[in-house]
C-alpha cells in the first residue's frame, strides 16, 4: 500500500506470465487471476477451443492476453509458446508449468501407456519448460519459474505410484533448478491437495475413477485457492523467493 495515494501496489501489473495447462483447472483460475490484477498472460493448451473462450473472458474484462496450441510433450511447442510471449511482450517474468495427467492406477495393471503418458507430461512437460525459459532468464537477468507439483509428492498412496513418482521428481528438479539459479531467477514449487479439476478425464481404470471422484465431490477445493498460492509467490518482491507452498483442503488426511 502507497501511505501517500492509499492505492494498492500489486507486484503482479504488467509482468508476462506464460501458463501451461491453462485451459481449465487451476491453470484457468490462474489465469483469470493474474489477468485482473493487471498481469499479461500467455496461455498454452491442448484444447484450442477452451483456449480462446478463456482469452476471450479475459479480453472482455480489459485484460491482455496470447494463446497458442501447446502440447507439453512436444518441446518446440513449449519453446513457441515462451517465444510467443517473448515477441508479443517483449520480456518473459513467469512460466507457471502446471500441465499435468493423473491417470492413477495399481501397477498390476500393467497401463504402461498411462505411466508413460504421466513421466512426458508431468516430467518432461517441466523440463521443456526449463529449456525453453531458462536461457530467456538468463539473457534478461530475472525471471521466475512456478512448477505445479502434488501432495503425492509427500505421500505414496496405492494406485498412485507412478504419479507420486512424477511429482517426487518435479519436486526434486525444482529444487536443484533453485540451488543453481543463482541471486537473479526465483522458483517455486506449488504442491496442490484434491482439487476440484477434470483430473478424473485421464483415468483409465474405471474403479479407481470412481473412487477418486468421489473424493474429489465430496471435499475437493476450489482451483482458486491453487491460484491464490500462485499469485502470492509472484507478487512478491524480487529478493524473495518463495521456494514451496503446500495447499491442501483441510479435510483431506
Amino acid at each position: 500500500m502507497n501511505i501517500s495515494t492509499g492505492i494498492s501496489l500489486s507486484g503482479i501489473k504488467d509482468k508476462v506470465v506464460v501458463i501451461t495447462g491453462a485451459s481449465s483447472g487451476i491453470g484457468e483460475a490462474t489465469a483469470l487471476m493474474l489477468a485482473e490484477r493487471g498481469a499479461k498472460v500467455v496461455l498454452g493448451a491442448r484444447g484450442l477451443d477452451r483456449l480462446k473462450n478463456l482469452a476471450d473472458r479475459i479480453t472482455d474484462t480489459g485484460g491482455e492476453v496470447a494463446y497458442a496450441r501447446t502440447d507439453v510433450r512436444q518441446r518446440d511447442d513449449v519453446s513457441d509458446l515462451v517465444q510467443l510471449a517473448c515477441e508479443r511482450y517483449g520480456k518473459l517474468d513467469v512460466l507457471v508449468s502446471n500441465a499435468g495427467v493423473m491417470p492413477i492406477s495399481p501397477l498390476d495393471d500393467l497401463r504402461v501407456e498411462d505411466w508413460e503418458a504421466m513421466i512426458d507430461v508431468n516430467i518432461k512437460g517441466v523440463l521443456y519448460g526449463i529449456a525453453a525459459a531458462l536461457p530467456v532468464f538468463r539473457k534478461q537477468e530475472f525471471g521466475h519459474f512456478v512448477n505445479i507439483a502434488s501432495t503425492a509428492a509427500f505421500r505414496i498412496l496405492p494406485n498412485m505410484s507412478v504419479y507420486a513418482g512424477t511429482k517426487f521428481a518435479v519436486r526434486a528438479i525444482s529444487e536443484g533448478l533453485r540451488q543453481e539459479a543463482g541471486d537473479k531467477l526465483r522458483v517455486t514449487i506449488v504442491s496442490p491437495g484434491m482439487t476440484r479439476t477434470n483430473f478424473a478425464e485421464s483415468m483409465t481404470n474405471p474403479d479407481v475413477k470412481a473412487k477418486l471422484e468421489e473424493s474429489r465431490d465430496s471435499f475437493a477445493m476450489s482451483p482458486d485457492a491453487i491460484a491464490r498460492a500462485i499469485v502470492f509467490a509472484i507478487e512478491q518482491p524480487a529478493d524473495i523467493d518463495v521456494g514451496e507452498i503446500v495447499v491442501r483442503p483441510t479435510a483431506q488426511g
